[in-house]
């Protein structure tokens, strides 16, 4: 027999609104039946006399909580005044403070880690900040079992640093100076699967991300990132978020482990490995807040040249390589055929493919000499996807799909082929099973990847790879271990299956003259001009 599900209510910043909240939470309940917890993030306190009025008639107890509540500590130093007992106490009847970092484990089993305040800007730390200690101590409290899993829910005030990277996209945030890298370390090792924070006044429900590296590690469940808004906002965002969750300890773990249609890779495996150098006094990144070394000894500083290079060569920009021979795609190349340039951005291009499968067939090419979109930089990659959504809607505007492929193998310049295939032509799913019988045919392994997964956490720089892209974004990857046929991405789509243009199949037998090349790039950049994001930007 399976567990019973907890019904949990999560509130954003309260600022001393009590009767606002729990008038809600009534309504809530007589609606929708008793909720077991209701878990407080941000500022449960205010600082107005109103605040002060309304706290005072819970604390006495002419007002009750009409549920258990849990709350987090002070994120200022003028509300640290209703805390008096940092490591956690009962406030008022139902009202309970968690203390200042630990985990709550209820008579469940459903395991609730939480950290008060926000990070420390140095050492020693303001009560209503966390500590490098309050952090070693709480992941090393869970992590030291061997058995660990993760958490079921984490509390934070403060938001994790780039947990919008991968995720849905993120409205009047200043994303520069919102977060904690410390907090996306904590996330990261902790593998909550609902992680709640506040402060920033904004409701933003990422889409779930994995805790498991793609093909590389065993699946592991999910975690959901939900940033509720205060109470008080005008906007009607959503301040009250309602889930029901069985226990991690609980669950089967197939069932546990199931991975929904919209999950995306982590945002923080690029975020920890930036938190470890800070900690470790190796770069001190302009945006990370988390400075102080906990290697340290008190008193003492590690010199800039101390088990390293000196940090002035570490900041150093990291230039692309540049090719061994002349190359055809390095845009600064006398090789280049400028002719057939559609949309120049900051770091990448879009290009008419020299004998194209059709006369919109184009190719979007970093700027830089890389050969591969593992190897390429970030900010590259975010300019890759602006590329891509941008011919998206251009194909779909005149009844065409997007279909993109890559094949780093024998080349040495990284090439995106984008090639429209009619919708009238054929449907997605028809178009990823004419790849799959291919391959198939060719006993090739072509494994399918999710969606908003990220090629470097599956493959390494180096390594030879296959990989399509499919309108509704679907991936098929293939890991190219010894020989693989240099038109097989172009093949299929020539194929009778889906454009029905055999004789195309090889890029060298469809050579148009220069001045066909002119009209048709023409033509292309005209149509393309109201959704080229590099004219828009």
């Amino acid at each position: 027999m399976s567990a019973k599900p907890l019904r949990i209510l999560a509130c954003g910043d309260v600022e001393g609104k009590l009767n606002v909240l729990f008038n809600r939470v009534r309504s809530i309940q007589k609606k929708s039946g008793a909720f077991d917890l209701l878990l407080c993030v941000g500022n449960f306190f205010g600082t107005t006399a109103e605040a002060e009025s309304e706290w005072a008639e819970y604390k006495s107890g002419a007002k009750k909580a009409p549920m258990q509540t849990y709350i987090l500590g002070a994120n200022t130093q003028e509300i640290t005044k209703y805390f008096p007992n940092i490591d956690g106490c009962d406030l008022a009847e139902n009202i309970t403070y968690l203390g200042r970092r630990g985990v709550f484990t209820g008579t469940s089993g459903l395991h609730i880690a939480y950290l008060s305040g926000t990070e420390a800007p140095n050492e020693p730390a303001p009560a209503y900040c966390f500590t490098s200690e309050d952090l070693t101590t709480l992941k090393r409290s869970l992590t030291a079992n061997s058995k660990f899993k993760g958490v079921d829910i984490l509390l934070t005030s403060q938001w994790p640093k780039g947990v919008w990277r991968y995720g849905n996209s993120l409205e009047d945030i200043d994303t520069k100076s919102c977060g904690s890298l410390a907090i996306a370390d904590l996330a990261s090792v902790l593998k909550p699967r609902y992680h709640f924070a506040a402060l920033e006044g904004a409701n933003y429900e990422r889409l779930p991300y994995r805790n498991h590296v793609i093909l590389q590690e065993n699946a592991q469940h999910v975690t959901r990132f939900i940033a509720l808004a205060n109470i008080t906002n005008s906007s009607k965002k959503k301040y009250l978020y309602a889930f029901n969750i069985i226990p991690i300890s609980s669950m089967d773990l197939t069932e546990l482990v199931k991975q929904p249609l919209d999950v995306t890779e982590s945002p923080y495996k690029k975020i920890a490995k930036e938190f470890e150098k800070t900690k470790l006094g190796e770069s001190a990144s302009e945006n990370a807040q988390f400075f102080f070394d906990l290697s340290k000894r008190e008193g003492k500083k590690r010199s800039s040249g101390e088990g390293g290079p000196p940090s002035h060569q570490s900041k150093q920009p990291r230039k692309p390589p540049k090719p061994t021979s002349p190359c055809w795609f390095c845009l600064a190349s006398p090789e280049v055929e400028k002719h057939l340039i559609i949309s120049i951005g900051t770091h990448c291009y879009i290009a008419l493919a020299k004998g194209g499968l059709s006369p919109d067939h184009v190719l979007i090419l970093p700027i830089g000499h890389y050969q591969s979109m593992v190897e390429l930089p970030s900010e590259a990659i975010e300019e890759v996807e602006k590329c891509k959504l941008a011919l998206k809607k251009f194909y779909k505007n005149i009844g065409k799909r997007f279909v993109m492929f890559e094949r780093n193998y024998r080349s040495q310049h990284l090439q995106l082929q984008v090639v429209p295939v009619p919708v009238l032509c054929c449907t997605t799913d028809e178009i990823k099973e004419a790849y799959v019988v291919q391959a198939e045919e060719q006993q090739m392994e072509l494994l399918e990847i999710p969606e908003h997964s990220d090629l470097k956490q599956i493959i390494q720089p180096g390594s030879a790879y296959f990989y399509v892209e499919l309108d509704n974004g679907e991936k098929l990857f293939h890991r190219i271990k010894k020989q693989f046929p240099l038109q097989f991405g172009r093949e299929v789509l020539a194929s009778e299956a889906v454009l029905n243009i055999p004789d195309r199949a090889n890029w060298r037998e469809c050579k148009y003259s220069r001045e066909d090349e002119e009209k048709f790039a023409k033509t292309f950049r005209e149509g393309f001009q109201p959704y080229d994001f590099s004219l828009l930007d």
